[in-house]
């Protein structure tokens, strides 16, 4: 007779079951830390492969959709509070763990999913992406999560204001401490303003369409999307916004590039510049740095209806092709090319109008792409500062006297706004240049808290568009 206990049969092993909407999220998630790539670039298509496939209906895509863009804009609140649950330097935690640690907690802390829900379905998804070991690693670090909600965890691990009022918002608000010190410089006035830009940053932006004049018009996007999914733009005559999102491209006058999708600030830059008033001729307009191609259709456009010429020049040859795709079909004569507007192949007073919407931060745009924060560092500024420059030096030495060009960027930073007008001007770092400022406020009627002039500052929080910038300068010799 056989003495020996009984073992009990082992269980058998169970492979880890594949949640299609957060694998895709997670991959998502990798490609931005990577590949540094942007989330707006790399969902659509990644979406679009899984509804092929079949593995997804709407609901799930809006899921993935809000897993991605909230655990990017909280990443900073999320990696206080993992950091406060485990054991080690968050440095040391491998950044595909991360992923999955920051898409949990936004799950438990940043969405209505039931807390055991969003805890299983997280370490079921560490399960097959990170393996069995690292799986119970995010487990643990979760089941700490749990303890608080966000307010709780937010007091717990933000140090108090009145200590360290940048850094305290940085953590609320989930901004790096240099953004949240430049944006403040930036906005001036106190607490109440900066924290209503930093939490319209964290807020999912509005799908805005532009009705380009003469092949579309506000009242055809409306009928297209139907009244329950449609609002007039906020300030924008060509706008159209989208109450219930959707897919832009669906649209017939989408397709057709008669009408576009364009943040409401980005058309109140390009309106602005074509209303500025000009001293005689007015026949040649030039968008120096035209991509992708917004701004330039609406110009191109509203040039057509006056008979003038666009010509949209941009450096960047697959970008010039975005420019090219964004024109098509524009009834006006206008003209794209590959060129820097820094060494251009254009004679000095050719153009009676010209925009130069620079390179930049893109700290105006942090609502659409918040990866943008965590990649950007202050020292980028640096590197931005003579580029800007010299394209607005080159911009005013092309536009004839009497002739007007507009300065823009989608930032707020002094650095790039209004300090870079003054040097032109100026001659620091250049030769002086005969210019006088326009008061840019009267040509957006209507839109109120511009500034004290004369060029303007949109923002979020104020106006619900980018944070865009324009000054707009008439050359006087």
């Amino acid at each position: 007779m056989n003495d020996q206990p009984r073992r009990r049969p082992a269980k058998p092993h169970r492979r880890p079951k594949k949640d299609p909407v957060r694998f895709l999220a997670f991959e998502a998630l990798r490609a931005v830390d990577e590949r540094d790539a942007y989330a707006n670039l790399v969902l659509p298509p990644l979406l679009k492969k899984a509804r092929a496939k079949g593995d997804f209906d709407g609901r799930d895509a809006a899921l993935a959709t809000e897993l991605v863009y909230g655990t990017l804009r909280r990443q900073g609140t999320y990696d206080a509070i993992v950091a406060a649950c485990i054991d080690r330097p968050l440095r040391e935690v491998d950044p595909p763990v991360l992923d999955v640690l920051n898409m949990g907690v936004h799950q438990l802390l940043g969405t209505r999913i039931p807390t055991h829900a969003a805890v299983s379905a997280s370490v079921e998804l560490a399960r097959v992406v990170l393996g069995e070991g690292r799986a119970k690693f995010v487990n643990a670090v979760l089941r700490k999560v749990t303890a608080h909600d966000l307010d709780g965890w937010v007091e717990k691990v933000a140090p108090p204001y009145d200590q360290d009022a940048e850094d305290h918002l940085a953590v609320v608000h989930s901004h790096p401490r240099w953004i949240v010190s430049a944006l403040w410089d930036a906005l001036g006035g106190g607490r109440a303003g900066i924290e209503d830009l930093l939490e319209a940053d964290n807020e999912r932006p509005e799908v805005t369409l532009v009705a380009r004049p003469g092949r579309s018009t506000t009242e055809e996007l409306v009928k297209a999307l139907g009244e329950d999914n449609s609002l007039p733009g906020r300030w924008s005559p060509y706008a159209v916004r989208m109450a219930e999102g959707g897919e832009p491209g669906a649209l017939e006058a989408v397709r057709e590039s008669r009408a576009g999708v364009q943040d409401e600030g980005s058309q109140l830059v390009a309106a602005a510049l074509a209303a500025a008033p000009v001293e005689g001729r007015d026949t040649r307009w030039l968008d120096g740095c035209a991509g992708p191609g917004g701004k330039a259709a609406l110009l191109a456009a509203l040039a057509a209806e006056r008979g003038a010429t666009l010509l949209a020049a941009e450096k960047q040859p697959h970008r010039a092709r975005l420019v090219e795709r964004a024109l098509a079909g524009n009834p006006g004569p206008y003209q794209v090319i590959t060129a820097d507007g820094t060494r251009p192949p254009w004679l000095p007073g050719t153009f009676d109008r010209i925009l130069m919407d620079v390179p930049c931060s893109g700290l105006g745009a942090l609502r659409r792409r918040p990866e943008s924060r965590w990649r950007r560092r202050a020292e980028d500024l640096e590197a931005f500062a003579p580029l800007q420059r010299g394209l607005l030096r080159e911009a005013l030495k092309a536009v004839r006297v009497g002739g007007v060009v507009g300065y823009a960027t989608c930032s707020p930073h002094l650095a790039e706004t209004r300090v870079v007008v003054e040097d032109v001007l100026k001659g620091r770092g250049g030769e002086p240049v005969e210019a006088e400022w326009i008061d840019a406020r009267p040509l957006m009627p209507g839109v109120p808290a511009l500034g004290e002039g004369p060029d303007v500052q949109l923002w979020p929080h104020l106006h619900g568009t980018d944070a865009m910038y324009l000054a707009l300068l008439r050359r006087t010799g």
